[in-house]
């Protein structure tokens, strides 16, 4: 079972060496991991070549022109060998039984969809003390009330994103996915409730800003094809949930 890890990186030089180590200290040995440099204007590059030349498993791509997070993760997936994804964003990190416990359960389960609960760091690599945790299951109805599925944590079938692509746009563009799956393909996706992403809060992300990242996610709602009313029932639910979650997690990093 080949693991094929797609990394989009820009300007990661301060980060980007933290993640790929993660993955190559996986217990879970058989995978590939995808690092595509999206014409990064500092040494993004020579980190990713160097990690390169100790681990064959670790291939270099590089973008002609800036294509955003969207478009490079979609080359990464169209450039995979494996029939199995997993995202890492070039500023997170992993525990090093992530993929192993990932693969246990879909061999237990059948699932084509998994993901896990995180753990935070801030920006200089700190670890917090919240963690996010995650349920066994969770539906289409389900996570439209929250996305409790970080990019970074998903494991899902090619197929899926092939049919799936994530859009370019001002929205969180994984979630658009996540919810397209779940809803047109009729299943769940499985939840390893145990904080292996390592997930790190920068208010320099998309997500950092909580109004954008509001407006983001109603974003999504819309496209999608949510009605009106029904965008803003479960927008509800998201603002409530998230004020919970980011409100733990601001008080974590004034400590």
């Amino acid at each position: 079972m080949l693991i094929s890890v797609v990394m989009p990186a820009y300007n990661a030089e301060k980060t980007v060496r933290q993640a790929i180590g993660s993955v190559m200290a996986q217990t879970f040995k058989d995978w590939e991991l995808l690092v595509v440099n999206d014409k990064s204007k500092d040494t993004t590059r020579d980190i990713i070549l160097d990690l390169a030349k100790s681990d064959g498993r670790i291939r270099y791509i590089e973008n002609k022109r800036n294509l955003g997070v969207s478009e490079t993760r979609n080359r990464g997936v169209s450039l995979a060998c494996g029939q199995w994804i997993a995202f890492l964003d070039s500023d997170d990190a992993w525990e090093e039984q992530k993929l192993e416990e990932q693969v246990e359960l879909i061999r237990k389960s059948g699932a084509r969809f998994v993901f896990t609960g995180s753990a935070f760091m801030d920006q200089e690599g700190r670890r917090l003390d919240y963690c996010l945790n995650v349920p066994e299951k969770v539906s289409f109805r389900q996570l439209l009330k929250q996305n409790v599925i970080s990019c970074s944590s998903v494991l899902i079938e090619k197929a899926l994103l092939e049919r799936y692509p994530m859009a370019s746009g001002d929205m969180h563009e994984d979630y658009a996915v996540w919810l397209g799956v779940l809803k047109n393909e009729g299943i769940d996706a499985y939840g390893v409730d145990k904080p292996l992403l390592i997930y790190r809060v920068s208010g320099a992300s998309k997500s950092g800003n909580k109004a954008k990242a509001a407006l983001m996610h109603w974003r999504v709602y819309r496209h999608i094809g949510l009605p009106l009313t029904s965008s803003a029932y479960y927008f509800v639910f998201y603002m409530v949930r998230n004020l919970k979650k980011y409100g733990k997690i601001w008080r974590e990093t004034r400590k």
